[in-house]
């Protein structure tokens, strides 16, 4: 799709655009905003769906990881050359980018059920880790070389480090004896080339023994390196070249094992600054708070509360505010004709929508209603002149048919006109006439249009056409004052005398003038004011209207939130009752097993009832499932776990009890039997809590409390 120069200016996409450039963080980028053109579908679809994601993790806790950066495109154009070495910069630089785009991928993986659209961005790509561990073996978190970047750079400076310390102890010794000796000026030290030279008084320089580094400006001071330090100093700066030469090997050979990645960096690259333009949409997308409509590819428009963005941005910055415009185009509904007073917002509406067009075919979200709805078109075609601009009122009648002349030529099905004022320029008969004939080509030719029109017969033409429709900013006759909303269905006034006479233009030449306009004209045009007049009070009613019911919705909400909290507080208190019946009934059964174990029923006879019991309503509550019941279930089964253990602990008192008492009561040639037993034996001995019984033919050994008394 190819939009032309001409209509980017006429709509001020280039401001958009220039807009948006301020959020990209690299200046290669900010240009390529600047210079975006309109999209083919697919690829527009997919710069929607990615800037749409992006603005949502903006607004959620799930920001995308992804932040300022330096791009490295003129040093991936030094990779091609022949042992080229980077600079420490370019190092840290790619490495940053790489660590970019490794968050990046591994981010929207994670999330790639949130941001399907960006996680395809990156599917081409892989982590690399490898670039990163390269750069780090030689550099630390600083951007410093590390010592053991190589073992050679680890000994030389070894070397340095005991050089200057040698360095420092012998001029340290020279600067307190030079001290003593009063040669010295009052700064007593400077530095030259690096290195710590004597302040001495000119006047005495003879009596230091040293190489003269240099003069101060007066000639006062003569800067003195001591003799004692000439060695050490020499060989610090031998060690130095030696650093240099050898971190200027170490650079060349990580320079070249970079280069073995350099596909790979610049796809990294690419990618980048493809994310940098998203997040500019994105942030952009935020401050006028837009959002991405439904897309059809039905030539179907329905904007909803749409706004200028521009406009938008401007009163927001005056604290104005910003009136929104609802229009609808469709094939049932192909040309709009708006019509009304100057200054009444007529222009500002074609371009609200021509703009938004534009952007969303584009890539770039739109300050729209969410239920909105928009479409693509190959072409559009603007003549958007500004009745307000001196620029405009120099245009000459034959510019503007040149230019129509051009729309005629691509106007087509696929096609959105824009054209304000249209017809006008001419003998206003004559131009009312053309753009008639105008209109009837554009209808044919089957092309969606808004135009813009203060010619009578244009509105009468809009009513017989069955897929056209009038349209008229609403303006209050009482005040003369533009009200900058757009109503369809009904053809606008100009207001042309109502305007002058406000205007203070004198009655005598206003009576004048509807004299000599032919009744008819004067008729209709009368029409068309009480009619507006009408529109105006029809739409005042519903506002009220849709007020009240806005606030009879919110009592009605309110009340049924109130009935479902009182249902949800009902069913709350049932499911405590049947909870509480429940508890109760359990507590009950837990004393009857504890009372018939108290009575003398056995152990073994108890617990094989309690089990069956836990057995039946462990079946009882597995056959619930309605999952508020089992909701409510869960926490009885909880609170019965608790006293269940508090029941069983309690159990095992008594049966610790039952123990110290049988052990009270057994004493050897005591008869007893076995706990379910019917054989009597006789103790014969206790040992602890064990104890040997005799039948007679037999004897055997068992616990103490497992016995019951005969």
């Amino acid at each position: 799709m190819q939009i032309s120069q001409e209509t980017n200016n006429e709509l001020e996409f280039s401001k958009v655009l220039e807009h948006i450039s301020t959020y990209a963080f690299s200046p290669i980028v900010s240009r390529q905003i600047i210079e975006l053109q309109a999209l083919e579908y697919e690829s527009c679809l997919l710069q929607l769906n990615t800037t749409h994601e992006y603005s949502s993790s903006l607004e959620s806790q799930n920001t995308i990881p992804f932040s300022g950066y330096e791009d490295i495109i003129s040093e991936l154009k030094t990779l091609e050359i022949e042992n080229f070495r980077w600079e420490v910069a370019a190092f840290i630089k790619t490495k940053n980018i790489v660590n970019q785009v490794n968050q990046l991928k591994i981010y929207l993986q994670n999330f790639v059920a949130y941001f399907p659209h960006l996680n395809s961005l990156l599917s081409d790509i892989e982590v690399n880790k490898e670039i990163i561990i390269e750069i780090e073996k030689i550099f630390n978190r600083f951007g410093e070389i590390k010592n053991e970047a190589s073992e050679n750079l680890k000994n030389i400076r070894i070397e340095i480090n005991k050089e200057r310390k040698l360095l420092m102890e012998s001029f340290n010794s020279a600067l307190v004896y030079n001290r003593q000796l009063g040669v010295l000026d009052e700064i007593s030290e400077s530095v030259i080339d690096g290195f710590r030279v004597l302040a001495v008084n000119s006047s005495l320089k003879k009596r230091v023994k040293g190489f003269v580094m240099g003069i101060s400006k007066t000639g006062s001071i003569t800067y003195i390196l001591p003799e004692s330090c000439k060695r050490h100093s020499n060989l610090v700066r031998e060690f130095e070249e030696k650093e240099k030469h050898e971190i200027e090997l170490i650079l060349l050979q990580l320079t070249q094992k970079i280069a073995f990645y350099y596909s790979e960096l610049v796809l990294f690259q690419e990618k980048i600054f493809l994310f940098d333009i998203i997040q500019a949409k994105a942030k952009y997308a935020q401050e006028i708070q837009a959002i991405l409509p439904s897309i059809n590819q039905e030539k179907r428009i329905h904007l909803i509360n749409a706004f200028h963005p521009l406009l938008l941005v401007s009163n927001k910055n005056e604290k104005k505010k910003t009136i929104p415009q609802t229009i609808l185009l469709s094939k049932k509904q192909r040309i709009i004709a708006i019509s009304g007073p100057n200054a009444g917002g007529k222009s500002i509406t074609l371009k609200t929508v021509g703009l938004l067009q534009l952007m969303i075919q584009t890539g770039i979200l739109v300050p729209v209603h969410p239920k909105s709805e928009m479409s693509f078109f190959r072409t559009i075609l603007t003549d958007i002149g500004d009745g307000q601009s001196i620029e405009n009122q120099l245009s000459t009648y034959s510019s503007r048919l040149r230019k129509m002349s051009e729309i005629i030529t691509k106007a087509d099905e696929h096609s959105l006109l824009l054209i304000d004022e249209f017809g006008t320029g001419s003998d206003p008969e004559l131009g009312g006439a053309l753009a008639e004939s105008l209109l009837e080509y554009f209808y044919e030719k089957q092309s969606f249009a808004i135009i813009t029109t203060h010619y009578t017969n244009i509105k009468l033409r809009i009513e017989e056409l069955p897929k056209a429709i009038n349209a008229s900013m609403l303006f209050d006759e009482n005040t003369l004052q533009p009200i900058y909303k757009l109503e369809l269905g009904q053809a606008g006034s100009s207001f042309t005398f109502e305007v002058a006479q406000k205007n203070n233009i004198p009655e005598f030449i206003l009576n004048n003038a509807r004299k000599k306009v032919l009744s008819d004209t004067l008729n209709l045009d009368k029409t068309i004011v009480k009619l507006q007049q009408e529109k105006f009070q029809v739409e005042r009613l519903r506002n009220d209207l849709t007020s009240q019911k806005e606030k009879s919705e919110v009592k009605k909400d309110n009340l049924q939130q109130l009935e479902s909290e009182l249902k949800e507080k009902l069913s709350n208190f049932n499911l405590l009752y049947n909870k509480e019946q429940k508890a109760i009934f359990l507590g009950r059964r837990l004393e009857q097993f504890i009372e018939n174990y108290a009575k003398g029923t056995p152990k073994k006879e108890v617990l094989k009832q309690f089990m069956k019991f836990l057995e039946q309503e462990k079946f009882k509550i597995n056959k619930v499932e309605n999952p508020i019941i089992e909701k409510e279930i869960d926490k009885v089964r909880q609170k019965l776990k608790k006293e269940i253990t508090k029941k069983k602990e309690k159990l095992e008192e008594i049966i610790e009890i039952k123990k110290i008492e049988k052990q009270v009561i057994f004493t050897e040639g005591m008869r007893v039997k076995i706990i379910g037993s019917s054989s009597v034996a006789t103790i014969e001995k206790i040992e602890k809590n064990r104890v040997l019984l005799n039948y007679g033919k037999f004897t055997t050994n068992t616990k103490i409390e497992e016995l019951e008394k005969v």
